[in-house]
């Protein structure tokens, strides 16, 4: 398994578990909003925020936690690798 594909398993699982406190398969689309589907609120976001830094070890700026990084599945594993990548660079 890749690195994204990994990525998007952990976060899936996280988000099922900790959001819709259920082992069950997390069911939206990895492109819909976290948001508007009232997973994530602003509470909400820091949790997500914790898990991904601990999870993935990376330090996540307060400027960088905006919709367009935390917004949906997809958004966040990209977010990820970037942030891996730019760790290594």
């Amino acid at each position: 398994m890749d690195d994204q594909a990994d990525s998007r398993t952990q976060l899936r699982k996280f988000l099922a578990r900790n959001f819709l406190l259920s082992d069950r398969e997390f069911p939206l689309a990895d492109g819909e909003s976290l948001r508007e589907n009232g997973i994530v609120d602003s509470t909400g976001v820091l949790e997500l925020v914790e898990f991904v830094e601990t999870t993935f070890h990376i330090r996540i700026e307060d400027a960088e936690a905006v919709p367009q990084s935390l917004d949906s599945v997809h958004d966040l594993v990209a977010f990820v690798a970037r942030k891996q990548l730019k760790r290594t660079a």
